[in-house]
């Protein structure tokens, strides 16, 4: 029966705010798993304002099967060619990585990219959920469920300049969640190590460490 229950990726997220209808007494958010959050980042949005980044993700897909890039993906992170699966984990994971902040630490991520263990890791258990959907019944599961968890003290944080789960989000969940402490951090993208972020983060630890 854990008291706090942080997380900061769109799977994270999503699965924080299922588990909370049970268990949680508290909760920050830093946000989801919509269907158009997951197009968006890995399909055709961010990759507009990302478009040298975006060359690389979309390389080691062959042009015919651009069409449904996470099922692409998919196949090749869970098939049998190591060389290969290897080869689009560090892809995936870059584009992530590259995505995620407002200002890139490239050192940190070339670090990140060079162990193979973590790419293969991060890149299969985040391909797996968003092709299956998050195995959630409809694709507002979360949000159409949000009055039964209203009644729990929250803390919403987005970063303004997020790339892969935009503020619309967690916008929708300000307006359907009023009681929930909401912040937009200006200077953020989506990682919880951006300095706004953080801040803010721990700020609302604190305050709810002793429910």
């Amino acid at each position: 029966m854990g008291q706090l229950k942080h997380s900061s990726t769109k799977l994270g997220d999503s699965k924080a705010l299922h588990y909370i209808i049970y268990r949680l007494r508290a909760l920050c958010i830093t946000l989801s798993l919509y269907r158009e959050e997951v197009l968006w980042l890995y399909q055709e949005g961010a990759s507009h304002v990302f478009p040298d980044e975006w060359d690389k993700f979309i390389e080691p897909i062959p042009k015919v099967e651009r069409g449904d890039l996470i099922s692409a993906y998919h196949r090749r992170l869970t098939g049998d060619d190591e060389q290969e699966k290897v080869r689009c984990a560090r892809s995936w994971s870059q584009w992530e990585l590259m995505t995620s902040r407002l200002q890139t630490d490239v050192p940190l991520i070339n670090q990140i990219l060079g162990n193979d263990s973590f790419v293969l890791n991060f890149s299969r258990i985040e391909c797996h959920y968003f092709v299956n959907g998050g195995w959630f019944e409809e694709d507002d599961h979360i949000m159409s469920r949000i009055d039964t968890i209203r009644h729990i003290p929250a803390t919403i944080v987005q970063g303004r300049y997020d790339m892969i789960t935009p503020m619309k989000t967690a916008w929708e969940l300000h307006k359907r969640w009023p009681e929930a402490e909401f912040h937009v951090i200006p200077d953020a993208g989506h990682s919880q190590s951006e300095l706004g972020t953080r801040t803010k983060l721990m700020e609302a630890c604190e305050k709810y460490k002793n429910l």
